[in-house]
């Protein structure tokens, strides 16, 4: 079969097209806004440092030198189809519309997972800012849907606000990662570079292995939502080149803002204090003022809120143009598919939010939290096997030429493309394993096997929904 044509999937401004208004500049601050280094690093510090003791720092290079991999695969992969729905677009032009229905089953639960993961810590942290109690439950869903709302507005406000925001929030992150960790690694730092490679298996982990593994486990959540750039390429100009330079270079700057910013906080405080401050929801903000100086946790925490804002707001977009991208090709109800006269997906806006939302209820139970944070980040890492699985098969069979896209990488093209494929299952299965000591010992035993049941259940729901509606097509 010879390869398929990049005109195939160019799509013609109707009235539910969108609006070519993003330069590479926007969607390479996009992709950066939703892989976050304050947001994902900021999260997940504390866990890594209990888990493992410490050490982790070459667990996260690795995982990004591996998921840099995944991100030239997606790259090369819109370079030729560069259209809104990215991976959910691909899997169905390449797999067939079966393997399209499948992979946005699992894009949009993972993404919306990963909403609900980003409202419940920003609105913790929003609740940090304004100081109000924050003891669990209730005050956990009421100040994460505040931080829904902040996202839903920000998503609706004409394009220039939204794209004033995410500068902003690109600013922020420069000072809160790469200004702070400058200042701790020139002025704090108290431990020589061996101390990024000590203290590993003295967590809760049995052994220095299954500390390791869990050390991979919980860096993949720094290092996902670069494919937000290719979910909006019907919004970016001259997409072919410039939406796969976004992809691959906001991961890039990104992942080395955040081994920077975790080598300056292992290199400047003492490992006792570090295992001691993960034991608290804000790990970072005391042990920063304490060096700094208690003048600098309020600049500080809105340097986090600003961050966390455009992440938030980011990731609404990025999965609503999922949402989106299915509905308009009949996978989900055309009324979602239906944009403003600002060429805004409003319905897909508010759908994608109210799911989220629904998810915060989860707040309720710290264990389901933390389900859904497993959730969010297993979910984008069996996207990630599928997208780079089928790009392969479809590569070998000749379904797919790659030598028809933009981004022309030849033998190492298929290199690349099978280590990826490689790492990400190795990653879906390690975060999908379950580990007793990486959770509350009175968890049950569903939270341990949190990921394979529901990406089991939604492959479940999807396959029924398929034979339904081909029963129904046959009737």
């Amino acid at each position: 079969m010879p390869g398929i044509a990049p005109s195939q999937t160019v799509h013609t401004m109707t009235g539910n097209s969108l609006n070519r208004s993003m330069s590479v500049w926007h969607s390479l601050t996009l992709g950066f806004a939703v892989v976050s280094p304050v947001v994902g690093l900021y999260a997940i510090i504390g866990v890594q440092t209990t888990v493992t003791g410490g050490g982790w720092f070459m667990a996260l290079a690795i995982c990004l030198a591996m998921q840099l991999l995944v991100a030239t695969v997606y790259a090369e992969l819109s370079s030729q189809f560069p259209v809104a729905g990215g991976a959910y677009k691909w899997a169905r032009q390449l797999g067939g519309t079966i393997a399209g229905q499948y992979a946005g089953s699992i894009y949009i639960c993972s993404t919306i997972a990963m909403l609900t993961t980003t409202a419940y810590t920003g609105g913790s942290w929003l609740a940090i800012f304004w100081e109000s109690p924050n003891d669990g439950g209730g005050m956990t869903v009421l100040w994460g849907a505040i931080f829904l709302l902040l996202c839903t507005l920000l998503n609706l406000a004409p394009a220039s606000i939204f794209k004033l925001v995410i500068k902003l929030g690109v600013y922020a992150e420069i000072i809160g990662s790469v200004g702070v960790a400058l200042l701790l690694f020139f002025f704090f730092r108290q431990h020589s570079f061996l101390e990024l490679f000590q203290h590993m298996g003295t967590g809760t982990a049995p052994s220095e292995t299954a500390a390791f593994l869990a050390a991979l486990a919980i860096a993949g959540w720094a290092f996902i939502g670069f494919d937000a750039c290719s979910t909006t390429a019907e919004e970016t100009r001259h997409p072919k080149r410039m939406v796969p330079r976004a992809i691959f270079f906001s991961l890039l700057i990104v992942g080395t803002v955040v081994l920077f910013n975790s080598a300056s906080l292992i290199l400047a405080f003492d490992h006792g204090t570090l295992k001691n401050s993960s034991n608290t929801f804000d790990p970072v903000t005391p042990l920063i003022a304490s060096s700094i100086g208690d003048w600098f946790e309020k600049p500080f925490l809105t340097i986090v809120m600003i961050a966390f804002l455009a992440c938030g707001a980011s990731v609404v977009k990025y999965t609503s143009h999922i949402v989106y991208a299915m509905a308009r090709e009949g996978n989900m109800p055309p009324l979602l598919s239906r944009v403003t006269t600002n060429r805004i997906p409003r319905n897909a806006v508010l759908f994608t939010v109210l799911l989220a939302g629904s998810g915060l209820v989860f707040g309720l139970n710290d264990n389901a939290v933390a389900t859904i944070i497993a959730f969010g980040t297993g979910g984008l890492y069996a996207m990630f096997t599928f997208t780079t699985g089928i790009a392969l098969f479809s590569r070998l069979t000749g379904r797919w030429n790659p030598a028809l896209g933009r981004l022309k990488l030849g033998i190492w093209g298929l290199v690349i493309n099978s280590l990826a494929f490689i790492w990400s299952s190795f990653e879906l299965i390690n975060i999908a394993w379950p580990r007793p000591y990486a959770v509350s010992a009175d968890a049950p035993w569903w939270q341990l096997w949190a990921v394979p049941l529901v990406l089991g259940s939604i492959l479940s729901i999807t396959t029924l929904y398929i034979l339904c509606k081909k029963r129904m097509q046959i009737k």
